[in-house]
């Protein structure tokens, strides 16, 4: 069974968007001028001596996963953590955030079970929702029993501008634990799992790391930060084309993830999709991975190295005594 979503065309036509919009930079100079910083994850701007990121993102096909399931107060969870998530990347902490319904129709049930999953991941993040949009547009949002759209937009404060420069040779991969599958991979994980069967696991809300990541950047020197999402560990090249990514030690999967790999068939793809226990991989110098290890265990997050970084470039999985490129 294979992933319908052609990761590597998705990033030629992000490179393409890239192209077209890096030239409105120049359009704003002073208070809000553009930090030149392209296709990592978030947009980074002056106002004054601060930097600001923003960011936006969705929840994807695991809305429609909701629908089967009919359970809607966790995704507005998984909507926050996919903006609030990639600006941690960066080095940034969220302030605020607004989100975007789509609806087919008006319904007052659905959209109170959004905002209560929107609001908890809010609070997971110490982030404030100061606004939003909801649109009625039957002729967009279709199909399914209660279809529905939903986004979330924040903006953080950089802490420490974390772009992956500093990584060098030597320096380890800490892995953080997911909580699931998250968000990413549901186009393939819906045709893979029954979901009578897995559906409730399915919307096991994405781990907000916001307190974690956030002690960990004031207490280490942190050279890279990847949060694993749409593409799976060859996301980690973001962060440094330049070094190579080498994955030697990854958890024990759950057991959601050894249900896919029945169907999928392929370790390759398997950590080209999803995140295989890991939701966000952080790169410094080996002596501080004990300092990441005992931050995260504190906040209740399982963390281990799971690799190091080589000259050897691309992203490269040990499978036994294979080694499996990754890189897209």
């Amino acid at each position: 069974m294979k992933y319908q979503i052609d990761v590597s065309h998705v990033k030629k036509i992000q490179k393409s968007i890239w192209d077209k919009i890096k030239s409105s930079f120049s359009f704003r100079k002073g208070y809000g001028e553009p930090v030149p910083v392209f296709g990592h994850y978030g947009g980074i701007f002056k106002c004054g001596d601060q930097q600001l990121v923003i960011h936006t993102d969705g929840v994807g096909t695991k809305l429609i996963v909701a629908q089967e399931v009919g359970i809607y107060n966790t995704v507005g969870i998984d909507a926050v953590a996919m903006s609030v998530n990639d600006i941690l990347c960066v080095g940034a902490e969220a302030l605020v955030g607004v989100d975007y319904i789509a609806l087919a129709k008006e319904d007052d049930e659905l959209v109170n079970e959004l905002m209560d999953g929107l609001v908890k991941g809010a609070e997971e993040s110490s982030c404030a929702i100061i606004g939003g949009e909801t649109a009625i547009v039957p002729d967009i949002i279709k199909d399914g029993k209660r279809p529905f759209d939903l986004t979330f937009t924040v903006v953080g404060r950089v802490k420490k501008l974390i772009l992956g420069s500093e990584i060098v040779k030597g320096d380890v991969i800490v892995g953080l634990e997911s909580s699931g599958i998250h968000s990413n991979g549901y186009t393939l994980a819906r045709k893979a799992l029954d979901i009578s069967k897995w559906g409730k696991e399915m919307l096991v809300p994405t781990r907000i790391y916001a307190s974690t990541v956030s002690e960990v950047i004031d207490a280490c020197d942190v050279h890279g930060i990847a949060h694993i999402t749409g593409g799976g560990f060859s996301k980690l090249t973001r962060l440094n084309q330049n070094v190579g990514f080498k994955l030697t030690d990854m958890p024990k999967p759950k057991p959601i993830f050894e249900a896919l790999h029945e169907k999928v068939g392929d370790v390759k793809a398997m950590h080209q999709t999803f995140n295989m226990g890991v939701g966000m991989a952080i790169i410094l110098p080996e002596d501080r991975a004990g300092t990441v290890m005992n931050i995260a265990k504190k906040h209740g997050v399982e963390a281990s190295i799971i690799g190091n970084i080589t000259d050897k470039k691309g992203v490269w999985l040990m499978d036994g005594k294979k080694e499996l490129d990754l890189t897209l």
